[in-house]
């Protein structure tokens, strides 16, 4: 009986092996394996490490010198002077940062770190457009200033009222739980800028016809990643008929996103649509 137990246990170890995609060394020397799914797990069943090592920087996708990058508290964006918005607004959000510390303030401003001038309140003024939040007010609700922070308008994009109202806020929402659900995540979310689009205000500010969000948990047993493209439109379609790669949404932004990790890690991450790795 022992012996068809261990060969039992050899064969399913075999097969384990088989399937995962690759065994991979994390930078804490933990072996683990990359999955098809876009996730992985560990290696060696001893391995009691709940998180990879920290990598700085990790959310903010790769940049150039021409890029404009500014740093607020809570949040990095990527400044887009010809559209006046940004081109992408990157943060890790925390179990603990959806805690709410201070209400919304609702104080639209421009940015002062932006040194060719950001949108200002006539832009948006009597467009029917309402100033939609990149990075949310909510997920910024830990500290006055974050707060402060998250009603620049280099935080700000013109959303149809019924989409930032509705399946944009509960993607928002969804998101949060994430964080809650896995303790700390990396977020990633802008506008689909292209040329022609529509503008408001003396500013010309462009109104993106979509909007994407990616999000990675960056946590061992499971790695994982997921990306959504919405319509800048009301829907009354579920979040997860919005999701695709992460490589889909490269493709039509031109950007690069999660650069820092390793290649291998990047490229099945990436590719992957794994609805059943996160809950809903």
């Amino acid at each position: 009986m022992k012996k068809t137990l261990a060969l039992f246990l050899l064969v399913l170890l075999s097969w384990s092996l088989a399937i995962g995609q690759e065994e991979a060394t994390t930078s804490k020397g933990i072996k683990v394996l990359l999955w098809e799914n876009g996730t992985w797990t560990y290696a060696d069943s001893t391995a009691t490490t709940d998180h990879v090592a920290v990598i700085p920087g990790l959310e903010i996708p790769r940049t150039t010198a021409k890029d404009a990058i500014i740093k607020h508290t809570g949040y990095t964006l990527s400044y887009n002077e010809e559209y006046e918005q940004a081109n992408w607004v990157a943060y890790e959000l925390t179990k603990e940062e959806t805690k709410k510390a201070v209400e919304r303030s609702n104080k639209f401003k421009p940015d002062p770190l932006v040194k060719t001038g950001s949108a200002r309140d006539e832009d948006y003024l009597s467009s029917g457009y309402d100033r939609g939040h990149l990075a949310p007010a909510a997920d910024m609700s830990w500290s006055a200033k974050t707060m402060t922070e998250s009603f620049f308008y280099s935080n700000m994009s013109p959303q149809e009222q019924t989409f930032n109202r509705g399946i944009w806020k509960k993607l928002e929402e969804q998101v949060r739980e994430w964080a809650i659900q896995n303790g700390e995540i990396y977020v990633v979310t802008g506008p689909v800028l292209v040329p022609g689009l529509k503008t408001i205000g003396p500013n010309k500010v462009g109104v993106p016809k979509a909007y994407y969000k990616v999000i990675l948990d960056y946590s061992l047993p499971d790695v994982k990643a997921i990306a959504f493209v919405m319509p800048n439109e009301a829907s009354d379609k579920s979040l997860q008929s919005f999701v695709v790669s992460i490589d889909n949404v490269e493709k039509i932004t031109g950007l690069d996103f999660f650069p820092l990790l390793p290649d291998k890690q990047e490229n099945t991450i990436e590719k992957t649509v794994c609805l059943k790795c996160w809950e809903w």
